[in-house]
């Protein structure tokens, strides 16, 4: 069975996605040494990203972004940038944006994926309002976790319904701008990854 794919998307694939592609591998590996050591995160989740625009194909992640995933604990090995396509979104079970713009771009780009594509803001305040008991048993068994995480992605659809996301759901394009701003996305981008990471691999303690 292959892993369950999420894939980040922003505008051109040298900030914010590859933060939100590196820190939710960090955030799932953390949850899922404390919960199953013998368990390969890789059996159970792929995290890619890619860009709406392909000026940067190739290139490394920008430096501050590659700071802020270090600093946390992560790996920016073997990152290069991509453009998106809709091969990228159709091999996908989940799409995180970082704006709704970019949201609008997947729509267009691939229809069919509109119910497995979110703002990543307004994704994680979804999954905070999701009833964990309506959800399949969590695992670390390849099976158990795809058909956990497909469910948590077709009960956060069901609850936005036809809300749309929040201006503030909105990820800041840091580039160009200091340390500070890269730490304040990252942040936010940790915010909501640490929510899909804890409704996928519960019982495991949140790191310090």
């Amino acid at each position: 069975m292959p892993p369950f794919t999420v894939l980040h998307v922003c505008m051109g694939n040298i900030c914010r996605s590859p933060m939100a592609e590196r820190l939710l591998v960090l955030a799932a590996a953390q949850r899922l040494a404390k919960l199953d050591p013998d368990a390969g995160l890789e059996d159970l989740l792929h995290s890619a990203s890619a860009g709406t625009g392909g000026w940067h194909e190739g290139e490394e992640m920008n430096p501050p972004a590659a700071r802020q995933i270090r600093l946390r604990g992560g790996s920016v090995d073997g990152f290069a940038a991509r453009k998106l396509t809709s091969a990228h979104l159709a091999e996908a079970d989940l799409i995180l944006t970082a704006t709704a713009d970019q949201s609008d771009y997947v729509h267009a780009l691939l229809p069919e994926a509109v119910g497995r594509t979110f703002v990543l803001g307004h994704f994680g305040r979804l999954l905070r309002e999701l009833d964990p008991a309506q959800l399949p048993p969590a695992g670390t068994d390849p099976k158990v976790f795809a058909d956990r995480a497909a469910a948590v992605v077709a009960a956060a659809d069901r609850r936005r319904g036809e809300d749309e996301p929040l201006p503030g759901d909105d990820l800041d394009d840091p580039w160009g701008r200091g340390d500070q701003t890269f730490q304040r996305v990252a942040d936010e981008i940790d915010e909501s990854l640490f929510a899909l990471a804890d409704v996928l691999l519960p019982g495991a303690p949140r790191p310090a």
